[in-house]
């Protein structure tokens, strides 16, 4: 019995190392040929490091340098003008605008196409304009408006002519502070509806059917589940289209040429202007820009996976 018991020990400290050498064996050439799976991925990281890690860098660098390239905090007390504060405070006003505006329009349009009934030929429709429209900005959404509700517009001439509605003599001016909004709210509505549609679609129909079931009505099934439910997907819509028309630049100098005093045009304006030329105040106003943009981030990858748990 003891010698059975020996052999059975001896045999599974065998089977052991045996194991853990196939085992080491199978490790030192899992990373060896893992290193080759890197090599696809060399090009995207530089590239990320091109355009990404060296102007980040050179940004962080030249907002604590003077022309001279001494280091000074004087940049920094510059972004406490009056002219400067005030270009923070229109950017974040027309960013909010135009992302509640655009958020809710896009809301009821992605709640048309999934959750109301619409036929499956208009979601996909929407759904590949919404697709096309997002990433259409620019000179050429800057150019399309001004051919459309310029002051020679399609549209404006259109009005005036055939129903005698004088769009300027009325108030409206496509190159204010709310025409530059509805440039905007078109890139807008269609990024909302891309971004809010995966949640919508994650509304189960079971919810809707226990809670008719439990005689709640429509407004109590939106109050108590539908709404507490999709908030946070909600909020970090908002969140990212707030982010994405605080960044603009192209499509608000094309359509202004600078008229609007926006962050984006004003930092434009110390770096490559001819009179406000103070490279590293644009860089101290761009890192101001970047710190915004990365809590807008954050807040978005929070609230992003709070709500994830009610897509799955």
């Amino acid at each position: 019995m003891t010698d059975s018991l020996k052999k059975e020990r001896s045999n599974q400290k065998g089977a052991e190392q045996t194991t853990g050498a196939s085992g080491a064996l199978s490790l030192h050439s899992a990373a060896k040929s893992n290193w080759k799976d890197w090599l696809g991925l060399i090009p995207f990281f530089l590239f990320i490091f091109a355009f990404m890690v060296i102007p980040a860098g050179s940004l962080l660098v030249g907002a604590f340098q003077n022309r001279d390239g001494s280091f000074t905090l004087i940049n920094f007390s510059h972004l406490l003008k009056p002219n400067i504060i005030s270009s923070y405070l229109i950017t974040i006003r027309l960013s909010a605008t135009t992302a509640l505006l655009g958020g809710l329009i896009g809301f009821l349009l992605a709640y048309a196409i999934t959750i109301g009934g619409l036929p499956e030929g208009v979601r996909s429709f929407v759904s590949t304009f919404s697709g096309v429209a997002s990433n259409f900005a620019g000179v050429p959404l800057a150019f399309a408006f001004i051919s459309t509700l310029g002051r020679v517009g399609l549209v404006t001439v259109i009005l005036k002519t055939v129903f005698g509605i004088d769009l300027y003599e009325s108030g409206f001016n496509l190159y204010s502070f709310w025409g530059l909004a509805l440039t905007y709210i078109y890139f807008q509505i269609p990024l909302m509806v891309l971004i809010i549609q995966p949640a919508l679609d994650g509304m189960k129909k079971e919810w809707r059917e226990a809670s008719e079931n439990m005689g709640a009505s429509t407004f109590q099934y939106w109050f108590h589940i539908g709404i507490p439910v999709l908030l946070p997907s909600l909020l970090a819509a908002l969140i990212l289209l707030f982010g994405n028309a605080f960044g603009a630049y192209a499509t608000a100098f094309s359509l202004t040429g600078g008229l609007i005093n926006i962050v984006p045009i004003l930092i434009g304006a110390q770096i490559r202007g001819d009179v406000l030329h103070d490279p590293n105040l644009g860089y101290a106003m761009a890192l101001g820009m970047v710190l915004i943009m990365a809590i807008t981030i954050l807040a978005y990858s929070w609230l992003q996976k709070i709500s994830s748990r009610w897509v799955k």
